[in-house]
């Protein structure tokens, strides 16, 4: 199960996720992104209630990054050491903003 939080200030959107991020749910965030992105400047993350990321969530982040390349920033904050340690081994540390 995933909860999706939104909260947009201005040109900066904020993505609270609870739960899992895979398979199943991973769908469900890409629908929302694409239904939100439009004039945000700044997309951030926050995985403090994140308990795991399968690949097809790290699939669903490197496409909103590939959107925000173009319109703007996206970074990602409060990250567990479980996933933070999936960001490594996938090499995703290089690829994404990540503050912890």
């Amino acid at each position: 199960m995933l909860n999706i939080n939104k909260k947009l200030e201005g040109e900066k959107l904020t993505i609270s996720l609870e739960g899992r991020l895979d398979t199943t749910t991973s769908p469900e965030l890409e629908t929302e992104l694409h239904n939100s992105l439009d004039g945000v400047k700044e997309l951030v993350f926050d995985f403090k209630d994140l308990a795991y990321i399968s690949s097809a969530g790290l699939r669903v982040l490197l496409s909103a990054q590939k959107t925000m390349n173009k319109q703007g920033s996206m970074k990602i904050c409060n990250v567990n050491s479980d996933i933070m340690e999936i960001f490594d081994v996938t090499g995703f540390v290089d690829i994404l903003v990540i503050e912890q």
